[in-house]
């Protein structure tokens, strides 16, 4: 055995030891380096070495594993880097495009298209479509009296209305206006509730009215002219949405798998939003009606962060939490869960997931 070794020469490890051990003997003081790097030569050496006698199974084992993360659903949008915006759509697509406002319950339609940020690795071109203002003679007006003009107005004093709980409180998880929908816990089949008619064109679960109404009055004795888009959705809107969400980036270049991801970030997944199960009311106001981050900048922005939740409603998708909500900030988007449930959001700053976390589960 000795003999065949001489005469095939040294090999790499007995050259790496030799040259060791000449290190060690040179440098007695430094034999604990010596064996370090004679430790990570020979395992890169033996990688490299099992790598080159398997060269095409650890290829197709490293190709299989790239396109499976690249093609997985649940791949986040921002590791895409296409620097896209997800503004939601506020165009005739949303609830045939009309505004609740809280003067009179006046209906206005908007011409208002969805718009899209800066693109740089998708053709912006695709996907802007505009931004189209309210028309000259149905812009929104100023000084709202809500209380003279809402008809049916509930009386604050009024029994039907929700108020908060002095004692301690207690949550249950089969509450109606706890119910958590959201992509991993979608609507739940055979859903239904009470609807009630905020105009002739837009609905929302009946129950929520009296304290929706209340806080549009609280808000106009205050100054602020809120008003009401896209209450309620049936299921085909919402697909239809969601549908012409995906087009749209399709169009811009994208591939289906992250045309999906990145629009999931902007309208819910159909089966999957609380617009459904109409607990959930966009909010704009008279002098800013885009559904984007700036309306949380704006005077009506701040009054419904600050005072929602004393008529029972939370800022639905905060600033922070969209690695929890799967959703973006939308300072626009109120869902009803109950003002002692939205006391205790607000005051610490929870997410309905984060909610339920803390008090519903067991």
């Amino acid at each position: 055995m000795r003999a065949n070794r001489l005469q095939m020469g040294p090999t790499f490890r007995d050259k790496v030891m030799d040259g060791v051990r000449t290190f060690n003997r040179k440098h007695p003081k430094l034999k604990f380096m010596g064996m370090l790097y004679a430790m990570a030569v020979l395992l890169v050496y033996n990688f490299g070495l099992a790598f080159y006698h398997n060269t095409k199974r650890c290829t197709c084992l490293a190709t299989i594993l790239f396109f499976f993360i690249a093609s997985s659903s649940f791949t986040y949008p921002e590791a895409l880097k296409l620097n896209v915006s997800f503004v939601t759509d506020i165009d005739k697509t949303e609830e045939s495009g009309e505004y609740y406002t809280a003067d009179s319950l006046e209906v206005i339609s908007s011409e208002s298209n969805a718009e899209l940020a800066k693109l740089t690795l998708v053709d912006k071109d695709k996907i802007i479509e505009g931004d189209e203002n309210f028309s000259e003679d149905q812009e929104l007006a100023d000084g709202f009296v809500l209380a003279d003009d809402i008809e049916n107005i509930a009386d604050p004093e009024d029994k039907s209305i929700e108020k908060s709980s002095d004692s301690e409180v207690s949550f249950d998880s089969d509450d109606w206006k706890l119910i958590l929908v959201n992509k991993q816990h979608p609507i739940p089949e055979g859903y239904s509730f009470p609807f009630g008619e905020i105009s002739d064109n837009m609905k929302c679960d009946e129950r929520v009215l009296p304290s929706l109404k209340t806080m549009l009055k609280a808000a106009a004795d205050d100054g602020i002219n809120l008003a009401i888009c896209s209450p309620y959705r049936d299921s085909n809107r919402q697909e239809g949405l969601f549908a012409r969400k995906i087009n749209n980036y399709l169009e811009a270049g994208l591939s289906y798998m992250d045309a999906y991801n990145v629009a999931s970030q902007a309208v819910t997944v159909p089966g999957s939003s609380e617009h459904q199960i109409g607990l959930a009311f966009d909010i704009v106001c008279g002098s800013y009606y885009n559904l984007d981050e700036g309306f949380g900048d704006t005077d009506a922005g701040k009054w419904l962060a600050d005072n929602s939740y004393k008529f029972g409603f939370v800022v639905r998708y905060l600033k922070g939490k969209e690695n929890i909500t799967g959703i973006e900030y939308e300072p626009w988007h109120f869902r009803y869960v109950g003002i002692d449930a939205a006391t205790i959001m607000h005051d610490e700053n929870l997410c309905l997931e984060e909610f339920w976390n803390n008090y519903l589960y067991n």
